[in-house]
């Protein structure tokens, strides 16, 4: 044990732990917010639903912004300023009453997730040998999935007791986190790796981004995939209730498998796949993300979609921690923060996903819907394949930027 704890910098254990406790905080608060909207305000059901939807709007396009800060000014400020607004957000939903006052409270939650996530992912490259991040990565992605398997049942017992009292507990969970990070930042000094160098502008960055086919076919095979992966959350609990009898109860098991099935096998299986190409992991990936989706199409019994639903989060232990690692290799160093930033622009597949997905189910049917998501996923691997060659052909190639 003492052996592995050696093996990672401090920070990274502390980034992890922290991960489970924030994260199974936020899964605490989060998707009880509709409901304690609809509880406590007369707030109209269009208007619950444009404040939940603010959040990943703006998260979607603050991760280039926190990124780019975070390359530029170092991980440190912009972590550690982030953390604590995040948690005076968390207060502020358990002492408002005021429509607008929910909307900037969740915008602002949106843009602290963006800005800290990309820079919490940069400073563990930064700390991290090459060799072993994307055990670090698959590391990071267990802790999400354990915060998000106990998160929900600690929230739905405390909205039994007390609405408020779950913001309040998440919100002090993030400032502990915050001050923990701060002695621990303070301790060890993390270097800046733009430090004695000049550092692009933000319109200098954009323009890297723009210029690299790699990153592009990579966001492009990501949006694919997250359009895929969003039809778990809205459409897949809705063709349950239209082919089996008890498809809540069912959709609730195939939530609790994914989440263990994460816990107990990330960890083996990045192992097993640390010494392949990182395109070859990502590329299983999506062929497992693939046959899962065909399977929830073909199959209308329990076996046969809890099997399909274990493919699924096994191409999801493969693809989604090596999609990190593969930004971190074709990220320059001066602008990792700002390329793990641009990484969020993947989330527009699940932002317009359940749109998609919601057209489908009311003109065909849920058999239709998921042999068609199951082919908008299979043609990620065709972006994922020439982003990897455009990058493997070119290694040094990157346009050179005036600053």
């Amino acid at each position: 044990m003492r052996k592995i704890v050696q093996e990672y910098h401090p920070i990274v254990w502390t980034l992890l732990a922290g991960t489970v406790f924030a994260r199974g905080a936020s899964f605490a608060a989060m998707p009880f917010l509709a409901l304690y909207l609809s509880k406590t305000t007369d707030i109209s059901p269009i208007l619950i639903g444009i404040t939940i939807g603010i959040g990943p709007l703006t998260g979607t396009v603050g991760g280039f912004v926190g990124g780019h800060l975070s390359d530029r000014y170092g991980r440190k400020i912009v972590m550690l300023s982030t953390i604590f607004v995040w948690a005076s957000v968390f207060i502020g939903f358990a002492l408002s009453s005021h429509v607008i006052a929910f909307m900037l409270l969740n915008a602002l939650n949106g843009l602290c997730r963006s800005f800290f996530e990309p820079t919490s992912q940069a400073l563990m490259s930064d700390v991290t040998p090459k060799d072993r991040r994307l055990k670090v990565f698959a590391m990071r992605y267990t802790a999400i999935n354990i915060g998000a398997a106990v998160g929900p049942l600690l929230g739905a017992y405390l909205a039994l007791v007390s609405a408020n009292l779950t913001f309040i507990i998440t919100g002090s969970l993030y400032f502990v986190y915050g001050l923990v990070l701060l002695l621990l930042l303070n301790k060890y000094e993390t270097k800046n790796v733009n430090e004695g160098k000049a550092v692009v502008t933000i319109k200098a960055a954009f323009t890297v981004i723009r210029k690299d086919v790699s990153l592009r076919y990579f966001l492009l095979g990501g949006i694919l995939v997250n359009i895929g992966y969003s039809q778990i959350e809205s459409s897949l609990p809705q063709h349950l209730e239209s082919i089996i009898l008890d498809g809540v109860i069912l959709y609730s098991v195939l939530l609790s498998i994914n989440a263990v099935t994460v816990v107990i096998l990330q960890i083996p299986l990045s192992k097993w796949v640390e010494k392949w190409k990182i395109m070859h992991v990502m590329m299983l990936g999506a062929i497992l993300f693939t046959a899962g989706f065909f399977g929830f199409a073909l199959f209308t019994n329990w076996t046969g979609l809890i099997v399909a639903m274990i493919v699924i989060t096994i191409g999801e232990i493969f693809l989604f921690p090596s999609g990190s690692v593969f930004i971190d290799r074709i990220a320059p160093e001066e602008l990792r923060g700002t390329y793990f930033g641009a990484a969020q622009l993947r989330s527009i597949g699940h932002s317009t996903g359940p749109i998609f997905g919601g057209w489908v189910l009311s003109q065909f049917n849920g058999h239709v819907l998921f042999l068609i998501i199951g082919c908008v996923v299979a043609s990620s691997i065709v972006f994922y394949h020439y982003g990897n060659a455009r990058y493997e052909k070119s290694l040094i190639e990157r346009p050179v930027v005036s600053v």
